[in-house]
This record gives C-alpha cells, structure tokens and sequence, in this order.
C-alpha cells in the first residue's frame, strides 16, 4: 500500500483545510510525488492560466516510499505551473520536510486560491491550520524556520518556506527546507509567494507504515543498500566529495560552460573544486567543507557543511555568516563560479548562503548573472543600468547582485526577472542560455550530444535532471557512450527520461541511479505497493508522466519550435576541449527523438500513444 491515501486541500481564498481521500484509480497509474501530483494538477487548472495568479494551484507531494525505510526515501516535490517558463514545473527536494509530512498521515497538500494576508499552514498530524503570517512576512527562511519552530515549541517541527525572493516574486524563487534543502528550479516559491502562503511547517508522528509486503520489503531495501555502498560513487566518491566531485571532471574534458557558454573551460575550476574544499586555507588554517550530511534515510550523505572565511570581503562585518552552513553543490559552484568566471571560493559560498537565506535558485541565479556580465562588456549594460562595475570574474558584483537580487533592490528586481527576460530588455534574446525560459545547469551541449538533446527535450525547460544523459557520457552508466556521437542519444535519452519519471515519483533521489538499475529499484516499489509494479509498468509509467507532462506544456502554448538550443550552441564551435570545433547535432537528434516517443513531427503525442498510455 505505502500511501496514505489522504490528501489535504488546502483553500486559501476561503481559509479552510480539508481532507479527501487519494485518488487511487490515478495512484496506480502514476506512482506519487512527481507523476501522481501532476495528474491532479492538469485535471484541476487551465494550461493557460498565469501562473501567479490565484487559479494556479500549487502542489507539495511525497511518494510512495517517502518515510520508508529505503535508503534517500525522503524527497518530495513541488508541482505547479512555473512563472519561469509558462509550463509545468516539478521541483524536487530532500532533506527532513518529506518524511515528516508523510509521517504526519498526507500523501499530498493541494493549495488554491489566495489568502487575502500572509499566512503560514501548521500541520500536526491529522489537525491542519492556517495561521496568520504578518509578522513573519519580509523575513528570511532561516529566520522563518526558528520563529515558527519556537512558536510552537517544538524543535522538531519541518518547515517548508520562502524569502524576501518568493515575496517578491522572483522567478527563479525557491521553497526552502531543512535550511539549505531546496525545491530549487522553476519558481515554484514565486507561486507560494504570490498566494500569501509563507510557510508550511509539519509534526507528524503517526509513522509510516502500509508496506504490502514488509518481509519482501526490508530484503529489497538491504540489497539496495549494499549496491549503494559497494559502488564507487555512491559509495566513496559522493560522501567524500559531493557533487562537486564533477568540477574538474567536467572542466578537464571541456564540457563545462565558462563566460555565458562563450567558452567550455574554466581556467579556475580548480580553485573552485571539491578538492579545493578540503584544503587548508591560508587565512585561518581551516578546511572550507566542515562535514557531509545526508537527508532522511540517505545511506550517501552527498550533502555539504560548509564554513566561510570569517575575513573574506563578503562577510568580515557580517558575523551572522560566519557559522556552518549549507555548502556548495556542483550545480550551484559552477553556475555562481565558471558561468560568470568567478574563481573565488568563498565568494560563491557567500552568494550561495544567500540564495538559501532567501530562497533563490542559485543556477538561474548565476546563469542569469552570467548573460549580465557579458552583456557589461559588451557595452550594452553599464555601471548607470546595475549600479556596479559587472565585468566577468568579478567576485564583487557576483555578491553584491546576489544581495540585490534576494532583497528585491535596483538592479535585482531586473535579476529576478531570469536571462530570458532580461536579455530581451536590453536587445540581445540570443544571450539567454536557456531552454523554454530556464537557464541550463553544468554541461555544455556541444561537448555532450546527449546531454544537449536533453536540454532541448525537457518538459520543465534546460535540466539535467529530467534525462540525466551524463552518466552514460562520462561515467559509463549504464554503458560507456562517446560525448561527442550522436548515433544512439535519442534512444537511451528516451530510456532515461522515462525511468527518471518513475524515480522521481516514487519518493527515491535520483542519485541513487549512479549504483541501481531499475532492476534495484523496482522490488522495493513491488513489495512496498498494492498492485502491478513491474518493469514493464514502471517504465511504462514514466513514460505516461513524460506525455501527461508534454500534453499539458502543448496547451499551455508550448510547441516542438521550443525544443530547441540557444543559438550559441547550435552556431558557435567548442574552443578547446576534446570537443574543440563541435556544435550541437540537435537537428539529427530531434526528429528521432520524436519518432521514438511516438510523436508526431512536430512534436505532439499521436491519438494511438495517448491511447497505449491512457491519456
């Protein structure tokens, strides 16, 4: 069984919170967490809605085996119509929230309408209600997270927030849990901000339980766990060095976009790295990275615990900084660092407090300062327009925009707006590194064919997450294939996003994917679930999230002409690397790709695949 089968709807307008059961019927076709919250969220609103108005709705989901025993069983995800891009927007997050919100008996809150004054939902099992939020409104995460946890006298209590930046509906604002955990990507915290919902803080004790088949369970979970220890990755290399374990990995084979993807290598990746983090510095003798950290049920712990340099520039007056916090991830450093040519390890630590302080996601954060910068040297932008000097590798501008930005000031207002938008002010759309509005994290689609076709695939705009085609690119799971070939990538993409679709939906993290198949994964879904959960119908049920997804982005007015690379990438050449006079092959991929979803060619699912899937 695993879920709870109850669903909490929460109305805003009206101030009330109801419960209903779960729609089982929807269950048994899309799982949970990312595919069952998007079934409610296209059969409840208007593709075409703005998404920050009051008839969007926002959903917080967990999975099946959230809460579970199974190892990184604590994500949920956050589903919406995005204000970034203008389609659906999936927002996946770990940490502690997604336990607790499943240990407090909901398999999902569906939030509608808009409260007339902020206000914070406060959930203690089967009890929901709302409460008034003035006095929290214009504060940060951090400060939310410990005014509520003392309210209500309870250390234990997981809040889910936003900032200064959902308030003012940045659109790459984010909801932030745990601190420095995040449903980072699309704007989801703009929508939360734009209903007046500050916080959502859950106590849940009832536990978790439902398991269909508990002996066949904890075996499915203990084989896991071995995999998951024994393997290189997940083993040794994420624990010891995080994501950021990919910096010179990426860097050295000329994949990492530098300067606004003008370039594929970043002359200071090194200073950036996750070996620079373990290395003494000479100020005070001390390691940037403090420890690891895992999430609710993670046997990785690829998290990081970080502490700044108390007389770095950004932070000397600033003693509020000075503690262990949340560190850098691979995604955030390289966006904060190679995407804006700034080297300056604690200056992206600073940037990146910041984006957890007030809810901001820190890729299209730094992508976005990234097309700033150029856009400075290119004369087009001037010190009048931002306020500062912005020139590339300026580790000062970096931090100053990144306060701007978070705090709704000047130029930040601008920032929050994402490059999309801010390169078309100013005349130069071309300079957006973006797909269908959202800017592209750490690889460079020229370098990695695969990765590239990706991009211009996914149904949330530029993820890596959607179709992670880098570890068949570079790591070699699960086959070695050559970055630079394009024979084959449409298929093992498909392969890809189909079974991430499942992942996603089922309450695991996708990191857990570097060490297990679906051959891993799938008996701990069987045992752990009512129904048929085989291969076949895992796979087939991410690929009915895949075309429910592509169904409703059609009609909110996205077309196969926004599957597409900047020009940049499909025009300009790699200028070193082993990639060196590459462009992006999309064109000998998409048609493929589309053949092979059983689209039509423009993009759009044929009557007899919505038939195959139930659409």
């Amino acid at each position: 069984m695993a879920w709870t089968r109850k669903v909490l709807r929460v109305n805003l307008t009206q101030g009330i919170c109801v419960s209903e059961p779960l729609n089982m019927a929807w269950a048994a076709q899309y799982l949970g967490q990312r595919g069952l919250a998007s079934k409610y969220l296209v059969s409840e609103i208007d593709p075409l809605v703005d998404p920050l108005a009051a008839e969007n709705k926002i959903i917080y989901a967990t999975g099946p085996l959230t809460g579970t025993m199974a190892s990184t069983g604590g994500r949920y995800s956050v589903v919406t119509k995005g204000p970034l891009t203008g389609v659906i927007a999936c927002s996946n997050s770990g940490g502690f929230f997604g336990a607790e919100l499943k240990a407090a008996g909901w398999d999902m809150i569906i939030v509608e309408g808009k409260s007339p004054r902020p206000v914070y939902l406060h959930i203690e099992n089967d009890k929901a209600v709302l409460l008034a939020a003035e006095d929290l409104w214009g504060r940060t995460v951090w400060d939310t997270e410990g005014t509520l946890k003392k309210r209500h006298q309870d250390p234990l209590l997981r809040v889910s927030s936003i900032g200064r930046a959902g308030e003012n509906q940045v659109l790459f604002a984010a909801i932030v849990n745990d601190l420095h955990r995040a449903a980072g990507r699309s704007g989801v915290g703009a929508v939360m901000g734009s209903k007046n919902l500050k916080a959502i803080a859950v106590r849940g004790t009832l536990g978790v339980g439902n398991i269909a088949d508990p002996k066949s369970f904890l075996a499915a979970v203990a084989a896991g766990k071995k995999v998951l220890a024994e393997n290189a990755v997940t083993g040794q290399g994420l624990p010891t060095y995080g994501t950021q374990v990919l910096m010179n990995v990426i860097n050295e084979m000329g994949a990492s976009p530098t300067r606004n993807h003008r370039d594929v290598q970043f002359e200071g990746a090194r200073k950036i790295s996750a070996e620079a983090m373990h290395e003494k510095r000479a100020t005070d003798g001390k390691t940037h990275l403090v420890t690891n950290q895992a999430c609710f049920g993670c046997t990785i712990a690829c998290g990081r615990i970080s502490r700044i340099d108390e007389t770095h520039f950004s932070v000397e007056t600033k003693p509020q900084y000075w503690g262990a916090s949340g560190g850098l991830e691979y995604e955030a450093a390289w966006a904060l660092g190679n995407a804006n040519g700034v080297d300056d390890l604690e200056a992206l630590q600073y940037a990146n407090l910041l984006c957890n302080e007030d809810g901001m996601d820190p890729i299209s954060f730094g992508a976005t300062v990234g097309a700033v910068m150029e856009l400075y040297e290119l004369g087009i932008l001037t010190r009048d327009d931002i306020g500062l000097e912005a020139p590339f590798g300026s580790a000062e501008a970096l931090c100053r925009l990144a306060e701007m930005t978070a705090r709704g000031e000047g130029f930040g207002k601008v920032v929050g707006l994402g490059s999309k938008r801010l390169c078309t002010r100013y005349g130069r759309p071309d300079l957006s590194m973006t797909v269908k509005g959202q800017e592209f994290p750490a690889y460079d689609g020229r370098a990695l064919q695969g990765m590239g076709l990706a991009y211009a695939t996914s149904n949330r705009g530029a993820c890596h997450l959607r179709g992670y085609m880098v570890s068949s690119e570079v790591f070699g799971i699960p086959v070695k294939t050559d970055p630079r070939e394009t024979a084959g990538k449409p298929e093992l993409l498909k392969a890809f996003q189909d079974a991430t679709a499942a992942v996603d939906s089922s309450g695991l993290c996708v990191f857990t994917t570097f060490a297990w198949t679906m051959n891993d994964i799938q008996p701990q879904i069987q045992s752990a679930c009512e129904g048929d959960w085989s291969l076949e119908s895992l796979l087939q049920t991410g690929e009915r999230i895949w075309n429910l997804e592509r169904d409703f982005n059609l009609a909110a007015g996205i077309t196969g002409k926004d599957d597409t690379l900047p020009p940049r990438l499909l025009n300009e050449p790699c200028k070193t690397g082993a990639s060196k006079g590459m462009v992006a092959e999309l064109g000998k991929m998409l048609p493929e790709h589309y053949s092979l979803r059983g689209w039509t060619p423009d993009g759009v699912p044929t009557a007899a695949t919505r038939a195959r899937l139930g659409l």
